[in-house]
């Protein structure tokens, strides 16, 4: 389409008419043509961009045998964990506090599933400090859950999963 055709199309809206008078000017197409090949090349070439495309999050969190709670009295349970707005690089932590609601002692084990979109799960990791310990019949503990993500990570604006923690006795 020549430059003449895309004028009279713009040219019926007065905030673009004046956006287009530039750019139809040959005088300034090749600036603004090396300045956008510039801004997109060389960065990349020089291995200098930044990833800095925000994460939105979410993270569910199924117990078996054990409560799971967001507070220290076991009282509120917590099924979901709002880990924030992330970018790459970052860490974020989290305290769960988990309750043996059964009679006999158990140890606990964390597992995590089920991530949308599954490539999450290549630049994302989740960790607590949990190391072990027996758990008594209605003794609870609690624990930091983090989260790490990769600088390296692309392509993820917004991902999920489920927490599984199970109390075997």
């Amino acid at each position: 389409m020549r430059a003449t055709n895309i004028g009279s199309i713009l040219s019926t809206k007065n905030n673009l008419s004046l956006i287009y008078n530039k750019l139809s000017n040959r005088r300034y197409l090749f600036p603004i043509l090396l300045l956008l090949l510039l801004g997109i090349t060389v960065p990349s070439l020089l291995g200098v961009m930044q990833w800095t495309t925000t994460i939105r999050t979410a993270g569910s969190i199924k117990a078996v045998n054990v409560g799971v709670y967001s507070d220290s009295g076991c009282t509120t349970p917590l099924a979901n964990i709002d880990w924030g707005v992330l970018e790459g690089g970052n860490t974020v932590t989290r305290t769960a506090y988990i309750k043996n609601s059964g009679n006999t002692a158990m140890t606990l084990s964390m597992s995590v599933g089920n991530w949308v979109p599954t490539s999450a799960s290549s630049y994302i990791q989740l960790t607590w400090n949990y190391s072990g310990q027996t758990l008594n019949p209605g003794q609870s503990l609690a624990v930091t859950l983090t989260l790490t993500v990769s600088t390296s990570i692309t392509g993820i604006t917004s991902f999920s999963f489920d927490i599984t923690i199970v109390g075997t006795g």
